[in-house]
Formats: structure tokens, sequence, C-alpha cells
């Protein structure tokens, strides 16, 4: 800390598959979604975020929209850069500066991620100016964000279901007991309903009205208590070629995501019986909390609960507890060092 301490800004990000966000000065200041469109003649970045995202699937030859992060890791190193780097540009705050400031970040990773990877992602922390970069697994940032105090010497379970991962961990005494990691997250969810589409109503969908149908009448029971209503999905007939309409309710999307809920529940089971008995007896008191945009889907709480008789918790902010918990972790560096990875 020093003379140079006023150039420096701290921003805390949540890199996700789906959405990326950023907090700076204890604020959600971004929050767009992870895709960026690249003209191909010249590689340089057309668009990002919410704009990129409405080029998705209607592009022609010239364009292309690539997700940089699958499966909650880097898998386009330049592309997930340019976005790193217009994001953090895009901070109004930031933007008033005459210097570019130095910026101390605290990053999220995947729980299951490797050395590879982790120092992708730091690396292209470290080229858009970051001077300081900690790095902090998701579940653990989940359950600071939930509001869970992370030091006592007690068990907790977060499931943090996201786009491209779900992590499941049990967390005691500022560290993660076990965890496990499955590929089974919101990406899936979409493919299984573009594919249920295309088997029941001979109706071929792009990823952008599977996702609008996944949101607005995605279920994980067939029995709600207050069900949504019937949704007009359009797209192209299989047998035809013709545009035509369809009707679904939230029973066909239970049954299109049934196996990957199993594949989630059979995760969480095999989780649970790996915790230490001392801890399993705190679950049992204090139950299994959700995060991330996966843990919206209407009834997942209901069908968890029903599946490890245990009590589930919805966080308050499902979509923002990982992002808001980073922020509490760099705002207290001090006292969170032992979760941060340098």
């Amino acid at each position: 800390m020093g003379f140079f301490d006023f150039l420096t800004e701290e921003i805390a990000i949540d890199l996700g598959t789906a959405n990326t966000l950023i907090i700076h000065n204890d604020k959600v200041v971004v929050d767009s979604p992870s895709i960026v469109a690249i003209d191909r003649s010249s590689n340089k970045v057309i668009a990002i975020g919410h704009e990129a995202n409405l080029m998705q699937g209607k592009t022609h030859e010239d364009i292309k929209t690539i997700r940089p992060l699958k499966d909650g890791v880097i898998a386009d190193f330049n592309a997930s850069e340019q976005m790193i780097n217009q994001l953090i540009r895009s901070i109004p705050t930031l933007r008033k500066k005459i210097f570019t400031p130095s910026l101390r970040m605290v990053i999220c990773i995947p729980s299951g991620i490797t050395e590879v990877e982790m120092r992708a992602v730091r690396e292209s922390a470290e080229r858009v100016n970051g001077k300081e970069v900690y790095l902090i697994h998701e579940p653990m940032a989940a359950a600071i964000g939930i509001g869970i105090d992370i030091k006592q010497p007690k068990g907790n379970m977060v499931v943090d279901i996201g786009g491209g991962t779900t992590e499941i961990a049990v967390i005691a005494l500022s560290g993660i007991v076990c965890d496990k990691s499955v590929k089974i997250a919101g990406d899936v969810f979409t493919n299984d309903i573009v594919y249920y589409m295309r088997r029941q109503h001979n109706l071929y969908v792009g990823e952008r009205t599977a996702e609008k149908i996944k949101i607005s009448i995605g279920a994980a029971l067939e029995d709600l208590e207050n069900p949504p209503d019937e949704m007009s999905v359009q797209g192209r007939d299989l047998l035809t070629g013709k545009p035509k309409q369809a009707k679904v309710s939230h029973i066909e999307i239970s049954k299109a995501l049934d196996k990957s809920i199993i594949r989630i529940e059979d995760a969480i089971m095999e989780a649970l019986s790996q915790t230490p008995p001392e801890l399993a007896a705190d679950i049992y008191n204090t139950g299994i909390y959700l995060a991330g945009g996966g843990s919206m889907l209407r009834g997942l709480d209901k069908r968890l609960s029903l599946k490890t008789d245990l009590p589930v918790y919805i966080a308050e902010d499902p979509l923002q507890a990982v992002v808001r918990g980073t922020g509490i972790a760099l705002k207290n560096l001090d006292n969170y060092k032992t979760v941060l990875s340098k």
C-alpha cells in the first residue's frame, strides 16, 4: 500500500459461462452475457454482451458469435481477453479516469478446475492490467454471498448451478471439505429443450428460443403450486421446412430436463456420501443452499428436498450470490486470505 494506491481500483469478477458480472465499489456495475461477436475477415470484435447476444443464431458468414467460456473455463483465450477488457472498460467510474488504473481483482473459478485452466484465467486478468489477481472457488464465493459464516467449525452444503457447471461443496472452517463438480447445468438444460422440441414436436428451435422457454416455463417437477401458463414457441418445421408454432407446457419441459436433473441429484448424493459424519450432522440441521441461475428452475428446490430428505433453501438473489461473495472477499482481503489463491 503506497503512494500509487489512488491509481489502483478494486474489482470482483464472476466469469461465468453464461453471464459475466463485475462488482466495483460494492455495486454490480456489469451484468452481461458472456458472448462475443467477431468479424471473420478482420478478426475484430464487433459486439459483446447484450448486443452480441441479440445476434446469436442470426449471423451471416462474415460474423461469428463465440462464447469464450465453456464449462466454466476459458475455451477461447483471445476472445475472452477482449471480452474482459471491454467489460472492464465499460465500467462507468473507470471510464472517466485519465490513466488506466492498475487493478486489484478477485475472480471466481470452478472448483474442478485444472492448473492450466487456472493459469489461463490469471493470465487474461494480468493482460488487462491486473496487478494483484486473486482467485476464489465458486462454491466458496457463493457461500460468502449467501451470508454463511464460513469460518465456523460447522458444515454447510452449497450447490451452485451455473451455466456450464454445477458446483457442489461442503464448507467448514474456511475450507472446502469435499466437493463435486459436474458439467451439467444451464447450458445442458437448454440443449435438452432443443432436443425435446425436435423429437416431440418436429420443431427445430434455436438456442435463444430454448433459453426463453427454460426461463418462462422451465420446471423440475410436474405438479407445481402455481404452474406457469402454456407458451407458444416458434421455429422451423422439420418435415415441411416451413416456420411453425407449437404450444408447450411446463410438464413437457420437466420431462425434457428429467435426465439432467437426475444427474445433478446423483452428484449431490455422492457429495453427501463423502461427507464426514460430524459435518453430515450439521448439514442435517442447516440443509442445502442453492445458488446460481439454474437454481431458479421452478420446483427444483422441492425436488432436491424430496431426494435428499433435507431442507433446501434458495439464495436471495441466486444470479448474483457468487459475485457478491467475491465482492465481500475483495473488501476484506485480510479476513479471507485463506480462501483466496494468489
